[in-house]
């Protein structure tokens, strides 16, 4: 069975400042590619988390994530473990599986995010207000 297109997705460059930007207080997003200019099928996000900053908690949700770390260490938790990803790391988090993010380090840190199939994405402006109603706060130091 043929999937049917909406729209036909067109080859790009999009520019650092051509990505749209969600303040989360100490963590940000930037999305770079939505499921309008995929036809649905991914959403590409760049994550950066402050020194010290929890994540958003555990949750999940049907689309697949994947994570490239780009820079500092990301403190996982994925389906009750805890590991740590340095620079460089690959995570694979299928849809469906209970995970969270933190940055436990001293320095900022930051990540891709690839989602699969697109629409995570649509829930962006409902996650900037909930971080607007409850800010996080720096995590203690060791």
């Amino acid at each position: 069975m043929e999937r049917e297109s909406h729209a036909q997705p067109r080859a790009r460059v999009i520019q650092p400042e051509q990505g749209r930007r969600y303040e989360m207080g100490r963590m940000t997003a930037v999305f770079y590619a939505y499921q309008e200019e995929t036809d649905g099928r991914y959403a590409i996000s760049e994550w950066w988390l402050e020194p010290r900053t929890p994540g958003p908690g555990v949750h999940q949700h049907p689309e697949d994530h994947i994570y490239y770390i780009l820079s500092g260490t990301l403190t996982l938790f994925l389906d009750s473990e805890q590991t740590e990803a340095p620079r460089g790391s690959y995570v694979l988090i299928p849809g469906g599986a209970r995970h969270d993010f933190e940055n436990h380090g001293n320095e900022s840190c930051g990540f891709i995010s690839i989602n699969a199939p697109a629409g995570f994405e649509a829930q962006m402006p409902g996650i900037v207000d909930w971080f607007a109603q409850k800010p996080l706060q720096a995590l203690p130091e060791n």
